[in-house]
């Protein structure tokens, strides 16, 4: 399975592209789009959109995992990123993508073992786990990477699988 996993932002939309097959996980590509800041909002949305939509068409993933927002500094951040985060779930659903959404601390208990992991436990985590010689640049890209695995580890994502050597049980 192609799990896209998306790093929502209006700068910088981090994504990481995986697949995960019987438990076992491994990188696709990453990177992220980004958009100028002196542009209006309304243009750097529209940025986003026309940028998610050739993404997902080039990636072709299977699910699209989202991060949930979390902020309690900068509200006015905040809204911009959630204006962003809306574009990039529009675009999903218009394509016919099917978007699940984790918060930062399923993210960080799926990828580290601990839900309250610090940023740097998270990152060496996702390393080890897609077997790479370094943190993927931006932490955006690698940020989206841990998105995708908590999605590849999650019981959501583990339930839609059909397994023929998984005998179910009632």
């Amino acid at each position: 399975m192609r799990i896209l996993g998306i790093d929502p932002g209006i700068a910088i939309v981090g994504f990481g592209l995986i697949e995960s097959n019987r438990g076992s996980v491994r990188m696709l590509q990453y990177g992220a789009v980004t958009t100028e800041a002196g542009l209006p909002l309304a243009t750097r949305l529209v940025q986003i959109e026309n940028d998610m939509t050739a993404l997902i068409a080039q990636l072709k993933p299977d699910e699209i995992a989202v991060e949930e927002l979390f902020f309690s500094k900068n509200i006015t951040t905040g809204i911009a990123v959630a204006h962003g985060r809306g574009v990039i779930l529009c675009t999903a659903e218009r394509l016919g993508v099917p978007i699940f959404e984790y918060t930062p601390m399923q993210v960080k208990q799926a990828v580290a073992g601990y839900g309250l992991a610090d940023k740097k436990q998270v990152m060496d985590m996702t390393k080890r786990l897609l077997k790479l010689k370094a943190v993927p640049k931006p932490d955006d890209a690698a940020d989206a990477l841990a998105i995708a695995i908590c999605h590849a580890r999650s019981a959501t994502s583990l339930l839609r699988r059909k397994d023929p050597d998984v005998k179910e049980t009632v």
